[in-house]
């Protein structure tokens, strides 16, 4: 199933090319930089488009050697959009506060989401012996759990492959997986260093527009990747209209009504959600 180019318009509409005031620049991204307009730095679309494709491809690699992808992205405009993309597509999320030791220390992280999922059963269940008070406290701890770590409680072991929104921000979860020899592919603005990424994406990493196309072309690319897992393992994609979802092999951690719709449309996905009908604006 062969993937589709990523279009030079999506990310134009997107506002993809425009990166952050002069003065706010990293030196080490000048190889990425077209030119400045305006006094924002205007990031090379031409370059972009070659480095999203490969870092899909890598994407889709993984995933279809039974690879788990983990998003990243804790900024509030990339929350919701990391969030989305990693549940709708069967991966995992960080999308609150990147943990210390979240992949360095996992063994501690796993105890954490042990206790998540008892207290899920205790509030779910029979809280009868429990005070009033001791019941808003499990809550309230219960709560603060499931923010930091629900995104990954059903990963069961460390990701193979990061997607990073802001390296900037998400600059500890780059150096533990990096420790790890975990690769990470991310979006690198202007004012990143992309040092420890390898597989860089230049481009505007705040812009909502900018941050769902990224999202959804990297969900993309998790459902191809799905897809010729399940070719691999005798499905016949050529004959998935007829199949529903109860027919297919089960794929740990996707929702099957999900894999039956993407095999059932017989290309890629990446790249298919609509481009933004009006340009982005630079960002400060």
């Amino acid at each position: 199933m062969a993937m589709p180019e990523v279009s030079l318009r999506q990310l134009l509409e997107a506002g993809v090319h425009f990166g952050h005031h002069t003065r706010r620049w990293n030196p080490r991204m000048a190889p990425y930089i077209f030119g400045v307009r305006n006094q924002v730095h205007i990031l090379d679309l031409q370059q972009t488009v070659p480095m999203m494709d490969r870092a899909l491809r890598t994407i889709r690699d993984v995933v279809a050697g039974g690879g788990r992808v983990l998003f990243v992205g804790t900024k509030k405009s990339a929350a919701e959009y990391v969030a989305e993309a990693a549940t709708r597509c069967g991966q995992y999320y960080v999308n609150h506060r990147w943990l210390g030791g979240m992949l360095t220390n996992w063994k501690t992280i796993t105890g954490s989401i042990k206790r998540l999922k008892q207290m899920d059963e205790q509030l779910g269940g029979n809280t009868q012996g429990l005070t009033k008070k001791e019941v808003l406290m499990l809550t309230r701890e219960r709560e603060k759990l499931d923010r930091a770590l629900g995104g990954i409680r059903e990963m069961g072991g460390l990701p193979d492959i990061l997607f990073v929104i802001d390296v900037v921000k998400e600059r500890l979860a780059v150096e533990e997986a990096n420790k790890l020899g975990i690769p990470v592919v991310a979006v690198v603005d202007s004012n990143a260093d992309p040092e420890g990424v390898a597989f860089p994406i230049p481009g505007n990493d705040d812009a909502i527009r900018a941050i769902n196309l990224y999202c959804d072309m990297v969900a993309g690319a998790v459902f191809d990747g799905i897809s010729a897992e399940l070719q691999a393992s005798g499905v016949d994609i050529g004959a998935s209209e007829e199949l529903g979802a109860e027919d297919l092999p089960a794929v740990e951690g996707v929702d099957q009504e999900s894999v039956a719709g993407a095999v059932a449309e017989g290309e890629s996905l990446v790249g298919g959600a609509d481009a933004p009908a009006e340009p982005a604006t630079p960002q400060s």
